[in-house]
């Protein structure tokens, strides 16, 4: 059964490391704002993994305030977002 988690674990490292790098790297911010959702998913997925591992159910408290803080954060920065510098808006290269 230790093979399972091992797994579990590896597979999630593995995700956040190529979300990290896209994270870092994204050419524009909607790009990382996404990474940014993709990492705390990750991040609750590993959060509940330790959970039903230990089998310890106080940790799920934790998973509730990620999601509530992702969700306001993600619909804040896709409100109130700048666009990028130097790349031109759809509205500007159709009207021009």
């Amino acid at each position: 059964m230790n093979y399972v988690w091992v797994a579990a674990a590896v597979m999630l490292t593995a995700a956040a490391g190529v979300t990290m790098i896209r994270l870092l790297t994204g050419p524009s911010t909607l790009d990382r704002l996404v990474a940014l959702d993709t990492l705390v998913a990750v991040t609750m997925c590993g959060v509940g993994a330790w959970a039903a591992y230990s089998l310890d159910t106080t940790v799920t408290y934790a998973l509730t305030a990620l999601a509530l803080i992702s969700f306001v954060g993600s619909v804040s920065v896709a409100r109130f977002r700048v666009p990028d510098i130097g790349r031109k808006s759809a509205n500007t290269r159709r009207q021009g």
